[in-house]
């Protein structure tokens, strides 16, 4: 189960920088994470200042 950016994304890019694997970039209007990459370790969940990514 990959994690997922919400709507709540401002865009300021640090979850990008915390990713262990690279599988987060920068999207239409919010970052977005490739799930095929994605290795639920929540590194960018817990990284993320205005809580807009969590567990699919």
């Amino acid at each position: 189960m990959a994690y997922v950016i919400n709507d709540s994304c401002v865009s300021c890019g640090t979850c990008e920088g915390e990713c262990p694997v690279g599988a987060i970039g920068a999207g239409d209007g919010k970052y977005e994470i490739n799930a095929d990459t994605c290795v639920d370790c929540g590194t960018c969940a817990g990284a993320c200042p205005v809580g807009a990514i969590a567990a699919e």
